[in-house]
């Protein structure tokens, strides 16, 4: 039986084991796949032992998604363009090609699922880490009016701004320049959410038909969530969705098969 697993930390409360095993059912794939907690400074060794030992297939969750970019012999465009992997195969030939399916996951799922638009609207991502870096292309690509890129670190903002300005524009900036503003879409893409906290948001920020989206997800409201929904968003939700499709893909990428995922979600969400 092939072995899969999802690496991050922390990693506890991942439902990755369980959304692949319904995908293996579905497609009668024989797969194994576990949640492991990795501290960044042992990852590399933690990877390389995995595929040494017979592992066909990694997904890297916070905080090492640009680790993973680093281990990768080889990137697809949506990776390289990035700067982040979220998917690791093992190939024939033994090198490791990294991929990152997080924006396609947060697309569908904004788009296909919850059937919202982002051409022309103003879109706000809160973080600069792996998480953004994974969804700001396709984002950019969608053609929304304006997207703003907020962090505590505003530089490391500043260095996310260059490297993706050709697709679109996009405006590096503290949270405290944000006073003012009114966004459309804002998607929280730290990792606050873990550890049941908030990004340091001023009210106001949403629009009167705003819709507020976390990257992260929870048996109950994460604090963003909440936050949105005491903004008066019309839609204000967590990542399960994001999460379901990106896993697809990244099946996809090691089976060679597509994962049929409307009532995976639906029963995750029950």
């Amino acid at each position: 039986m092939d072995r899969y697993a999802v690496l991050g930390f922390p990693i506890s409360h991942s439902m990755s084991p369980a959304i692949h095993q319904r995908f293996a059912e579905q497609t009668g794939e024989k797969i194994s796949y576990e949640a492991i907690e990795v501290h960044p400074d042992v990852f590399a060794n933690l990877a390389d032992y995995f595929f040494k030992t017979g592992g066909k297939g990694l997904n890297c969750t916070v905080p090492l998604k640009e680790l993973a970019f680093q281990k990768a012999d080889a990137l697809t465009e949506r990776a390289t363009i990035s700067g982040a992997v979220n998917t690791l195969k093992l190939m024939q030939d033994g090198s490791i090609l990294g991929d990152n399916t997080d924006g396609v996951g947060l697309i569908t799922d904004l788009c296909g699922n919850l059937g919202l638009t982002l051409k022309g609207k103003r879109v706000l991502v809160l973080g600069a880490g792996g998480a953004a870096r994974g969804i700001l292309e396709p984002l950019l690509r969608g053609e929304p009016s304006n997207l703003w890129l907020a962090n505590r670190t505003v530089p490391k903002a500043r260095a996310m701004e260059t490297l993706f300005s050709s697709l679109g524009d996009i405006h590096a900036s503290s949270y405290e320049a944000l006073m003012g503003e009114e966004f459309d879409l804002i998607i929280n893409a730290t990792s606050t959410s873990l550890t049941g906290d908030l990004p340091p948001l001023a009210s106001g920020l949403l629009s009167s038909k705003g819709v507020c989206y976390d990257l992260a997800y929870s048996k109950e409201p994460t604090a963003f969530v909440l936050w949105g929904e005491k903004q008066g968003a019309v839609l204000s939700t967590d990542g399960l969705g994001m999460l379901v499709e990106q896993a697809a893909h990244a099946f996809n990428l090691w089976r060679g098969v597509m994962p049929e995922t409307s009532a995976i979600r639906g029963g995750l969400r029950a």
